[in-house]
């Protein structure tokens, strides 16, 4: 026969054993790794596609992010913004227009631009090809919204 002993123990040891799956999956940190290009899916989007690459918590940020957008002629992939974490954004292919510092500026296969926390930007392919680049992102610990 079951006791009410019984149910408390089993609901204590599956509200533990819940907690600390739960807690070890926070804590899984992106690892040393290879992502080869072939391997990461296309997903298209209204201004061209994207490849997500990671999206993890390391050992030192709360969260490192890696994606290459492709964006059709003409296109840009936002609106000017900001927001708390920071990117480097390195050009593979194609030309754009990037506001850094208030300012529009043209760059092309190569290039890198940073965008600081907090600083308006944006990014628009005023090339007559499709432009490819790479984001890194990154969110420094206590810097990502709860």
């Amino acid at each position: 026969m079951i006791t009410k002993r019984d149910i408390t123990v089993a609901a204590i040891t599956m509200g533990l054993t819940m907690s600390f799956v739960i807690a070890n999956s926070k804590m899984a940190n992106l690892d040393s790794s290879i992502f080869d290009w072939n391997d990461i899916p296309v997903k298209e989007t209204k201004t061209g596609s994207v490849r997500t690459f990671f999206r993890s918590s390391t050992a030192t940020l709360d969260e490192l992010e890696c994606h290459v957008t492709t964006l059709n002629t003409g296109e840009s992939s936002h609106p000017p913004h900001k927001h708390p974490e920071e990117e480097v954004i390195i050009i593979k292919e194609g030309t754009l227009e990037a506001l850094v510092n208030g300012n529009m500026k043209r760059v092309g296969p190569g290039s890198v631009v940073f965008q600081a926390s907090n600083q308006m930007h944006s990014i628009k392919n005023v090339g007559s090809t499709p432009a490819t680049y790479h984001v890194f992102s990154w969110h420094s610990p206590g810097t990502m919204k709860k």
